[in-house]
């Protein structure tokens, strides 16, 4: 047990089984003793105050749990929950995640991702980091005022990628061939940091079918052109297809997470056409080339309506069969900036656009949220660690080979 510079407490777990009986009575006193003093935060949506005190009063008791069960024996390692991974993933060593910067023979995987519960993913740098920054926030986390959270994938010099305690936060860049690269080396993150059943989610921005501008439209399954569910890629020649499966009990946990009285903006479910380009592909008019008339266009997006497609993107038919195909439990929460029904471009101001693109981020912080503190069905998951936020240069360097930046953080702007 240390303290932190802003006097809250951060609290560690034994890393030896050979911790002898009269020493883990030591600790026992000594945790209870300073049991006042640990600070816990718990923002947003205001739950019954017993609420809170119950779910932090379980966490308090995993860790007494975990203490305990330290002091007894080591836990032996589990392998991954995923599923029909690549045979020779066992014969690569090491295993170089190129895009990511990562390979198995400098990096701890268990010991550095080995807590991962959720993966959340989106197009951009700079929207991810600051959603790891507001998430961070959300589930009570803590970060010192002069420290930056640390870019794990800056060696791979492509996409970025933040950790806030159980929650990986990773840039997709744009199109289908772009999350599947990022795609296959998380998973094989999860694969050898032996994860067990973490949720994959992409957060992000879509044009609508017949929907208001600003509506989240979470993803009941993903379609192509044809609004066949499936993936199709080339694979030595020869066409193959993988089945677009969504989770759809996650896609009402999540909305159910939705307060409809404080939001003001509607969440909905629905089908997504995902294409592979933004103009020709989304029957627009306004690119380099158009090849179809004003009225094709009207008669190809009413036929979408009338298919109960709700939105259009370009990322989740292959961000559906990956994780399908691994056996994650997956969905895809994005915004409508305009309704293709009434045009093509976006016109929105930016600023109006900056907060519709935060409110698929308040919707899954709130699941992801509720999931670690108040589901009383879960009984293994583990409390979270200021420390696990602190990219200080020492801690840095040894769990992932580079220092940490002391820049400050941005400021997220409340909506």
């Amino acid at each position: 047990m240390a303290q932190a510079a802003d006097g809250a407490l951060s609290l560690s777990l034994p890393a030896k089984s050979a911790i002898v009986f009269p020493v883990c009575v030591y600790v026992y006193a000594a945790f209870f003793a300073l049991l006042p003093c640990v600070q816990f935060t718990y923002i947003h949506t205001r739950p019954n105050p017993l609420a809170v005190v119950n779910a932090q009063s379980k966490t308090l008791s995993k860790l007494v749990r975990q203490l305990k069960d330290g002091c007894r024996k080591d836990e032996e390692p589990k392998e991954s929950t995923l599923c029909g991974l690549n045979p020779c993933l066992k014969c690569l060593q090491p295993d170089i995640l190129y895009h990511l910067g990562l390979d198995t023979e400098t990096t701890d995987f268990p010991k550095v991702f080995g807590d991962v519960r959720f993966v959340c993913m989106g197009g951009t740098p700079g929207r991810m980091e600051n959603f790891a920054y507001y998430l961070m926030q959300e589930i009570g986390l803590k970060i010192n005022a002069a420290t930056k959270l640390r870019d794990m994938a800056e060696g791979g010099r492509r996409f970025s990628m933040f950790k806030v305690g159980p929650v990986l936060c990773a840039s997709h860049g744009m199109g289908c061939p772009s999350i599947s690269i990022l795609l296959h080396e998380l998973i094989k993150t999860m694969h050898h940091a032996k994860c067990q059943d973490p949720v994959f989610i992409r957060i992000g921005t879509c044009g609508g079918i017949g929907v208001d501008p600003g509506t989240v439209v979470i993803s009941s399954e993903a379609v192509d052109g044809r609004l066949n569910p499936a993936h199709e890629i080339l694979v030595q020649g020869i066409s193959v297809q993988h089945a677009s499966q969504l989770d759809e009990g996650l896609a009402e946990e999540i909305k159910s997470c939705h307060d409809p009285c404080t939001d003001n903006h509607e969440v909905i479910i629905g089908r997504t056409l995902c294409t592979q380009d933004f103009y020709e592909g989304q029957a627009r008019l306004d690119g380099a080339f158009c090849e179809y008339t004003l009225e094709a266009k009207k008669t190809y997006l009413e036929e979408l309506q009338n298919q109960q497609v709700k939105n259009i993107e370009m990322e989740s038919l292959a961000f559906a069969a990956l994780t399908s195909r691994a056996n994650i439990r997956s969905a895809v929460v994005c915004v409508a900036i305009l309704n293709r029904l009434n045009g093509d471009q976006i016109k929105t101001p930016h600023e109006v656009l900056a907060k519709w693109e935060k409110r698929p981020q308040v919707l899954v912080a709130r699941y992801i949220r509720k999931i670690l503190y108040f589901n009383e069905n879960d009984s293994d998951s583990e409390p979270l660690e200021e420390e696990e936020c602190e990219e200080t240069p020492e801690k840095t360097r040894a769990s992932q080979g580079g220092a940490g930046d002391t820049q400050k953080a941005p400021e997220v702007e409340a909506e």
